[in-house]
């Protein structure tokens, strides 16, 4: 993998690599120049694994239909697709579960389904995937969130979505299911090195579970982790609190366009939300981040050029994070091991999960750009 840059004044971040010592083949190290000579060594991915993550959040089965371009539609000016085959995978909140599988850890639910067919996929799915659906509460009186992608699937061209319709229902929590998913926490935090809020504006991370989720990780000595999509306020306290420059501007009110507006604005959120670590990511941009020991700082996205679905790039960023600082590491390492893998898994179509073999590689490149002196992207 090489070092892409995001912008021209990238360049003054990011000085030639430094390939690891002979001796020392685990790691490879990254020369920052922001806003110091600092070095990022990449730990080996095996750093990973064998951790145990309750991931809390909105659920969601992700269907996939393909079709194949006939012809154009006479009713309106769309493409008529025949269909071709359908697929379900896990999406929202067991889509971080998933990574954290993939990469060698365990992983537990908490989460709300419908008493429905919805409901039963996606059991068998986390179940499948490894994944420990006893958190996962039924709830008679709610649908199971759907997201129905409609594709055109025109070999040996890559498939473009057409359409999305969404089956959900976005009211918070009863008293009653409120109080099963508590009892949930109540009993798998505990036994846990990190929780992981993943929070998709669906209803179930209310004010009162994530207070108990805030509460329990500080009587157990837990990591809490959020990803969030909005209510960034509710997270106060947070070891990691990730969200995407959109989400941050929307919540400090300001634009962020800027790098001088950035570096203020992600200050400001670490300070009201009193966070461990603020991490932005920014797209093709990169990410920033700030935190307690942690000077501000910027990373350059990679391989911004082989970009093709970011779907899910988020949960991957925040499985990998988490589970680095859990292991110890400090936050930029954690943020740069992230960010490595969130650009692995764009590749893919649909919600991906990236390996320990594939982090491994991708780490091995940098090296090998290193040693032969391709630094580009």
């Amino acid at each position: 993998m090489t070092l892409a840059l995001a912008s021209p004044t990238d360049a003054a971040l990011v000085a030639p690599l430094i390939p690891a010592q002979a001796s020392d083949r685990r790691s490879v190290r990254v020369r920052m120049n922001q806003p110091s000579s600092q070095s990022i060594a990449l730990p080996d991915p095996a750093i990973l694994a064998g951790q145990r993550i309750v991931v809390v959040g909105d659920i969601t089965l992700d269907e996939y239909l393909y079709g194949r371009a006939t012809r154009l539609s006479r009713e309106a000016p769309i493409p008529v697709l025949e269909f071709v085959r359908r697929e379900t995978i896990l999406g929202g909140a067991a889509n971080p579960a998933r990574n954290v599988v993939a990469l060698g850890s365990a992983a537990s639910l908490i989460a709300v389904i419908g008493d429905d067919d919805e409901g039963e996929q996606l059991r068998a799915l986390l179940r499948a995937a490894a994944i420990d659906d006893s958190g996962v509460i039924t709830a008679r009186d709610r649908p199971t969130t759907r997201k129905t992608r409609i594709l055109a699937d025109a070999a040996p061209r890559l498939p473009q979505q057409v359409a999305r319709i969404d089956r959900l229902d976005r009211r918070p929590l009863t008293a009653a299911e409120e109080a099963q998913v508590i009892a949930a926490l109540r009993e798998q935090i505990p036994a846990a090195t990190a929780v992981i809020c993943s929070d998709y504006q669906i209803g179930l991370l209310t004010p009162n579970v994530v207070e108990a989720i805030r509460a329990l990780c500080r009587q157990h000595n837990v990591l809490f982790a959020v990803d969030a999509q909005g209510n960034a306020h509710y997270y106060r306290n947070a070891d990691l609190f990730r969200c995407n420059d959109a989400e941050a501007s929307a919540t400090l009110g300001i634009d962020l366009s800027s790098e001088e507006a950035m570096a203020g604005g992600i200050a400001r959120l670490q300070r009201e939300l009193d966070a461990r670590l603020v991490i932005v990511t920014r797209g093709p941009a990169g990410l920033a981040l700030i935190g307690e020991h942690e000077p501000y700082l910027r990373l350059p996205a990679h391989q911004v050029s082989e970009v093709f679905d970011t779907t899910g790039a988020g949960d991957t960023f925040i499985a990998v994070a988490t589970l680095a600082m859990a292991a110890g590491c400090r936050g930029h390492i954690a943020a740069a091991l992230a960010n490595i893998a969130a650009a692995l898994v764009v590749r893919r179509l649909g919600n991906a999960v990236v390996t320990p073999a594939e982090l491994a590689e991708a780490i091995e490149h940098l090296s090998q750009a290193a040693r032969t002196g391709k630094h580009g992207a």
